[in-house]
């Protein structure tokens, strides 16, 4: 990344999942958002996704966190599936990058969607492709696909893990089609929640997340590529899930009521404030 003025610690952050170590979260004064320093390199990142507690990555269901999670990953499925429905397009071509174990690739084929998804774990990438028909690749198939294949491309939660962002955007933008759109959820460093929790905030999840976005910075990253955010839409389930992990981080058990309630105040402020937990960006390329 490029800047123009000197860039500053904004927080230091705690790994809580696997490694216990100490990241910083530096504002990068160009886009906005901020960046986790230092960020593991390539062959070491995935190092700090070996745990069993990484939901994403697994169907298991073994407590009652997880069940209640699967429960709200079926109803955030519908409500994917009515947004990609809700935009015009010739093939109905999707591509989902960072798919997991593949539900809303499931659901979308289901649907009558030409899928394909990208999703680097071995374990979660076997599990999706035995629900799409072999429709899942490694990394590499990016590369691979011809330049505007799809409709529509989604990233749920998956920009803030992927490295060399601005290759990234550029690369999304040449395999959309003229007028394709572009999804992207991520959460907000600018929510109630992430303001009340601070360091203990679980959507920092560093260093697994490398950049930590907000409305501003979305802007800015996808108009270099001339595309523009059309609308922002929040994701209220995220900052329940969020709080409650974060109360876990800060006092070492989760407290469901208090979770619930900072959840429930963050999403009420987010009425007025419209700076939800979590987002979705709905960018079309020009």
């Amino acid at each position: 990344m490029t800047n123009k003025k000197p860039n500053h610690t904004h927080l230091k952050v705690k790994d809580y999942s696997v490694s216990g170590e100490e990241f910083e979260l530096i504002l990068n004064s160009e886009y906005g958002f901020l960046e986790t320093t230092p960020q593991p390199s390539s062959d070491k990142l995935s190092n700090y996704y070996e745990s069993e507690d990484y939901i994403s990555h697994t169907d298991s269901q073994r407590n009652l966190f997880e069940k209640v999670y699967h429960l709200v990953r079926k109803i955030s499925l519908k409500r994917k599936l009515k947004l990609i429905n809700s935009f015009p397009s010739t093939e109905k071509s999707l591509l989902d990058i960072g798919c997991g174990t593949g539900d809303f690739l499931q659901t979308a084929k289901q649907n009558n969607w030409n899928v394909s998804g990208i999703e680097p774990n071995k374990q979660a990438r076997e599990i999706a492709n035995n629900k799409t028909n072999d429709c899942v690749f490694e990394t590499n198939q990016l590369l691979k696909f011809k330049e505007s294949s799809f409709d529509v491309i989604t990233l749920w939660h998956v920009l803030e893990h992927l490295p060399n962002l601005e290759e990234q955007v550029s690369c999304f933008k040449k395999l959309l089609k003229p007028k394709g759109t572009l999804i992207i959820a991520v959460p907000n460093y600018k929510s109630y929640d992430a303001k009340h929790y601070k360091q203990f905030w679980a959507a920092y999840d560093v260093p697994r997340h490398l950049w930590h976005f907000n409305k501003a910075s979305i802007s800015k990253l996808v108009s270099k590529q001339s595309m523009k955010v059309i609308k922002s839409k929040p994701m209220l389930f995220d900052a329940f899930y969020v709080s409650l992990l974060s109360e876990k981080y800060k006092s070492g058990k989760m407290n469901f009521v208090k979770g619930f309630c900072i959840g429930l105040i963050s999403n009420l402020k987010s009425i007025t404030t419209k700076e939800a937990s979590s987002l979705i960006y709905i960018i079309k390329n020009n």
